[in-house]
């Protein structure tokens, strides 16, 4: 009975030597190439609630409760979850640089704190990701010998992940968005003498038409004795691909109850009140079409939901202003997240 102690004691000690001889951390890194710009694929990584859309581990614990938190992307989000197959634990960002990378650290503080990352490069229109993992086990003898087991878990998951990650991104609008000026703020409404028109989908058919408009709502603002208060604005109400139906506005002052508000010429209204993304697009206005584009680029990429009918403000005076210089500013209405 002694020897067996002692042997089982010596085999104690041998495995305890050779738990502390291997690997305290572990370390996986996956890659895939996805055909879709950067700024796509950095939107479905640097955002929690995007994540779930293609994170390996959404269909494997759907009942799981997920409780997102801090910001809304980017450095401070954070998520946890608790679910009967996937555990509990939370994860948040800290680190982001748009395009490029994005750090996550999970299990914060605690000992089986963990981080993960990744790491963007542009091709040629696509993008390489790289997603890695590394968790240090410390003194944790048991978890080094098991390190091997749960390395090659992680890096099927991962590679599950990135090939749904892949099918998500290509999915979306190629539009590259990364050069945008974008704020997302809150504008107050104001009001406008505005005219309905309509035009071919051209831009000389569309200047032609705005130009018609906009004398005519001069004409009322002088009528009725109004002010002139911002710059020229085109209201988008519908599109079918053959034509173009817009109200041109001018903002107004100093309007009573007097001033006709129905009919069906110049009439008096009011503009959208609320949260919308406010994009500076400066150059020929022939490049806004490709402005919008790369908006609506965005908008899906984030997973941000419209809230009404996108709107021009032409900061600039064509007859004054370069055309490479000409300032607009494009409105998007947006839903609160």
């Amino acid at each position: 009975m002694q020897k067996l102690v002692y042997g089982v004691g010596a085999l104690v000690a041998l495995l305890i030597m050779i738990g502390f001889a291997l690997p305290s951390s572990n370390r996986v890194e996956v890659s895939i190439e996805i055909d879709a710009y950067p700024a796509t694929v950095f939107a479905l990584v640097n955002d929690f609630r995007r994540f779930s859309l293609w994170s390996p581990w959404s269909d494997t614990d759907p009942n799981a409760r997920i409780i997102y938190s801090g910001a809304n992307r980017g450095v401070g989000a954070s998520m946890t979850w608790d679910g009967a197959i996937i555990g509990s634990g939370t994860q948040i960002i800290v680190e982001s640089r748009p395009y490029e990378h994005v750090q996550i650290v999970m299990s914060r503080g605690e000992p089986a704190e963990s981080q993960s990352w990744f790491n963007l490069v542009p091709g040629t229109g696509t993008t390489i990701v790289t997603w890695g993992f590394e968790t240090d086990y410390g003194l944790n003898i048991v978890a080094r010998y098991f390190s091997p087991m749960l390395g090659s878990i992680v890096a099927r998951d991962y590679h599950n992940g990135l090939a749904q990650l892949k099918r998500l991104a290509e999915s979306l609008p190629a539009a590259d968005f990364s050069d945008l000026e974008i704020e997302h703020i809150f504008v107050e409404a104001t009001d406008i003498a505005f005219l309905t028109a309509k035009s071919r989908p051209e831009p000389a058919a569309i200047s032609a038409a705005m130009a018609k408009a906009y004398f005519q709502i001069l004409n009322f603002i002088d009528k009725h004795d109004l002010e002139e208060a911002g710059a020229p604005l085109s209201i988008t109400r519908d599109f079918n691909g053959s034509q173009l139906v817009f109200d041109a506005a001018i903002p107004v002052r100093g309007a009573n109850v007097d001033t006709p508000r129905d009919g069906v010429g110049v009439r008096l209204g009011s503009t959208y009140a609320g949260s919308v993304l406010r994009v500076r697009h400066v150059g020929s206005y022939r490049r806004l079409t490709a402005t919008h584009q790369k908006i609506s680029a965005y908008l899906m990429a984030l997973g941000i939901e419209r809230n009404g009918a996108v709107w021009e403000s032409y900061v600039s005076d064509p007859r004054q202003v370069a055309e490479d210089d000409l300032l607009t500013y494009v409105y998007y209405p947006i839903k609160p997240i």
